[in-house]
């Protein structure tokens, strides 16, 4: 090495140790939208093990009763990042040139992870009201909100009952008042997430009917949403972010075993959920049927159109907006190339 190289190299390290030292002191702020479910796994996982903090992040969460009441605070940019759904309201949004996009998956439904059952009030299943499928008809279920993924599920229940939704009430309120829904009888039956679904279950309220895997399997309920702010304005912030999530979500697999939060670090990653959410009870964890979550990102394209098409059928989405509009892999792509494609952990390991 000659001596002419070395203030180039000096330059360069000085400029890299104060790159390094400015994102340590300085950390950027990331505003996180939340439904406080067991789904928000890997914002939790990822801040609590420090990942946001090693990519110069500082998040913050802010919650909502339903993912579809982040479409607005993405779209205006008051949000970075939401953990939310492909709803109507996203394509309406979207179809009215507001850029909010579809990043990564943040739960759904593979064979054995239906974390949205079912559920009927335990008082019409001991009475005989409730025996069959069939027996919905008349009653009023519960959901999230008007034009979530989770209609098109209930959609799917009906259609396998030979029932339509106009056969039933549908009711839209925040998942955990489900539990105190059931409770009161304001409700026949539901689609709750875990882990409120597996609450009202504990009480006595509700009998677990079936899981959504079994009706609708690999159904993208859940996604990661950026706004389009936060990509403009910030595409390397929203790359790092991507790349702690993904290894958080990773963390996350490696905790699920056989329907179950009962993997190697499952008592890590149930400290945590306990942590950050309103339940604290380990137990409550131990017992759901957790999400699935795609450990190297990408969502089910085929149940997005398909859910779409519902919206449209449904006339809760009237334009000509398609999934490819609202969907961008490229921070997934871009955290592959660092992080590699996943591999399980091995118990004892």
């Amino acid at each position: 090495m000659t001596r002419k190289l070395w203030p180039a190299l000096t330059a360069a390290f000085i400029l890299c140790a104060g790159q390094t030292a400015a994102r340590a002191a300085d950390p950027v702020v990331v505003r996180i939208g939340v439904v406080n479910a067991s789904s928000d796994a890997g914002f939790f996982i990822a801040d609590k093990k420090g990942y946001f903090k090693e990519e110069g992040l500082a998040v913050t969460f802010t919650p909502f009763n339903s993912a579809a009441k982040m479409v607005a605070p993405l779209g205006a940019g008051q949000l970075d990042v939401g953990g939310g759904s492909p709803s109507a309201g996203l394509y309406n949004a979207i179809e009215r040139g507001i850029e909010i996009k579809i990043v990564a998956d943040k739960g759904s439904t593979p064979p054995g992870y239906g974390f949205q059952p079912l559920l009927v009030r335990k008082d019409l299943v001991d009475s005989g009201r409730y025996k069959t499928l069939k027996d919905l008809k008349g009653m009023k279920i519960a959901g999230s909100a008007p034009g979530s993924a989770s209609t098109s599920t209930l959609n799917e229940i009906l259609k396998s009952a030979g029932l339509k939704p106009s056969d039933v009430e549908r009711v839209f309120m925040a998942f955990p008042q489900h539990v105190l829904a059931l409770q009161n009888k304001a409700v026949d039956a539901s689609l709750t997430t875990e882990p409120s679904a597996t609450r009202a279950v504990q009480s006595g309220a509700a009998v677990r009917i079936m899981g959504d895997d079994a009706v609708y399997p690999n159904h993208q309920l859940a996604v990661v949403l950026y706004s389009g702010v936060f990509i403009k304005d910030n595409p390397d912030v929203a790359k790092r972010f991507m790349r702690a999530y993904l290894r958080a979500v990773r963390d996350y697999n490696d905790a699920l075993k056989d329907g179950r939060i009962a993997g190697p670090n499952a008592n890590e990653v149930i400290g945590i959920l306990t942590e950050y959410t309103k339940i604290k009870d380990p137990a409550v964890y131990r017992a759901i049927t957790p999400n699935g979550c795609n450990p190297d990102g990408k969502v089910n394209v085929a149940s997005l159109k398909k859910d779409l098409q519902f919206f449209k059928d449904e006339g809760q989405v009237t334009g000509q907006v398609a999934v490819e509009q609202v969907l961008d892999h490229s921070f997934v792509e871009a955290a592959l190339k660092d992080l590699g494609p996943y591999k399980p952990k091995l118990a004892g390991k």
